[in-house]
Order: C-alpha cells, then structure tokens, then sequence
C-alpha cells in the first residue's frame, strides 16, 4: 500500500514525533505578539487598525511571490501558469476590497482618538504595495525620493524593481517569442488585434492578456475603495504622512497599468 494511501486513513497520522503543532507551524505566539497600540489610555479601535493593515502586509507578500512567479514563467514563454497566478491575485484583491467594510466600521471620531499617534507613519510608506505596483508596471522612481523613513535594505529593495523586468514586459516577451513585433506602440497594437481577433490561434495568449486586464481593474477597485474609506474618515484632511490624503488617492484611481490592453478595445 502506497505511504500516502496509509497516511489518508492513520488516525494517528501526524502524531509521530510530536514536533510540529498549528502554533509552531504558523509562529501563532509571535504572530499575536505585534499588535502594540500607541494611543495611552489605549483606543478601543487602534487595535482594528492594527489589525487591518498587518492583514493587508501579509497579503501583500503572497501577491508579491504570485506576480514574481507569473513574470518569470512569461519571460519563460509560459501561459498557463502564469494566467493562474494572476487568477489567484484578482481573489485576493477581492479579499483586500472587502477588508475596507471592517475599518468602516469605525467611526471618524473613534479613529480621531489614536489618529494623532501615528504621525508621521502612513499607507504611502508600504513598501510591499509600491512594490507590487512597480511589478505590475506602474515605476515610479520619484517615489524613492518622496518616501519619508525608507531604510537602506526598503530603498534597494525598491531601486531593484524599478530595474527588473514587469509583468508587461513578461507580456510582450511572449508576443515576441511567437513571432509578433513589438518595437513600437502601433506594432504591438497591431499584434495586439491580430491576437484578439483569432482566438483559435492565441486562445492563450489573449486570455493571458485578459488576465493583466483583471489584475490592473482589481488594482483600480482597491484604489477607489480606499479613496471611500479615506474620506469619509478624515474628509479633505491631509494624510498622516503629509501626502493631500483623499485628494491625492482620488489622483491614482485612473492609473492604469496596461494602457495598450484598454486602448485595444477602441481598436476592435
């Protein structure tokens, strides 16, 4: 009988050794062990906050190790796997979205209790989002000098996105390796037709394209959500980090990552 098959139906599989537990696994104790609110006598709601935003980090990692392998494997010249990868990021920014509705939950005069406290740190200062932004193709190298409290290890973490290749660059290194030319903005548009008007032929190919059309449309729901939530917490108030907070969130709504992928529907 096959080890596994034994493993499915021992009752006490799992048990030899007695080394390894679900606390041990996940590092639990540690885990519960970063939540430190700064508001004295403590905020009921600092601790939600908290919580939140350690939540988005995490997340943010796993995007991170997901749109790295969906590049890589397109400079490989892969479709499929990359395809769901990027599947898998457009769920968790569904679960990032919904997350906005736990914070309003909080009222504007519960956050005013600890708001104070957490000058000068912000949301801009997350290196993992500008990160995941600088991959999907959004480079910024201004950022780098606008980021207050960057450490040296964040700074060259950064300054290597912004020189490695994106996931359109993983993109257009597909088209290339199937004979499409993409020297140019109207060749790649042309490619780019071609592909969408023989989906016989580049069935992978434009459902890959599809995907970094989710991707970037997921990126853009966040975006605008987070706008919501800013504004009506704090109104036209500056952001804690110095930035014009809702004004300058509203800014970024409209960014998009793969320009040529939204203009190709006005070329259909």
């Amino acid at each position: 009988m096959p080890q596994d098959h034994f493993h499915r139906f021992d009752p006490k599989f799992g048990e030899q050794g007695g080394q390894l537990t679900y606390n041990t696994y996940l590092r639990i104790p540690q885990l519960l062990d970063q939540q430190h609110p700064e508001s004295e006598p403590e905020a009921h709601d600092e601790l939600l906050f908290i919580v939140i935003h350690q939540a988005y980090e995490l997340w943010f990692k796993l995007m991170l190790h997901e749109l790295d392998d969906a590049r890589d494997r397109m400079l490989a010249g892969e479709t499929y796997l990359p395809r769901v990868r990027l599947d898998r990021c457009k769920a968790i920014m569904k679960v990032l979205v919904s997350q906005v509705d736990v914070i309003d939950s909080m009222t504007p005069q519960d956050f005013l209790e600890f708001r104070n406290r957490l000058a000068p740190a912000s949301g801009f200062q997350s290196v993992q989002f500008r990160e995941i932004e600088f991959l999907s193709g959004l480079k910024d190298p201004g950022y780098l000098d606008r980021f207050r409290g960057l450490t040296e290890p964040e700074r060259a973490r950064l300054a290597t996105r912004l020189e490695q290749p994106s996931l359109w660059d993983g993109y257009l290194a597909i088209m290339r390796s199937v004979g499409f030319d993409t020297t140019d903005y109207d060749r790649r548009i042309s490619a780019l037709r071609r592909i969408a008007g023989d989906r016989e032929s580049y069935g992978p190919l434009w459902d890959l394209a599809e995907a970094l059309v989710d991707h970037d449309q997921a990126l853009s729901l966040w975006r605008a959500r987070h706008v919501l939530m800013a504004e009506r917490q704090i109104g036209t108030k500056p952001g804690t980090g110095g930035s014009a907070g809702g004004a300058y969130l509203r800014s970024r709504v409209e960014l998009r990552c793969y320009p040529e992928l939204w203009e190709l529907r006005s070329a259909l």
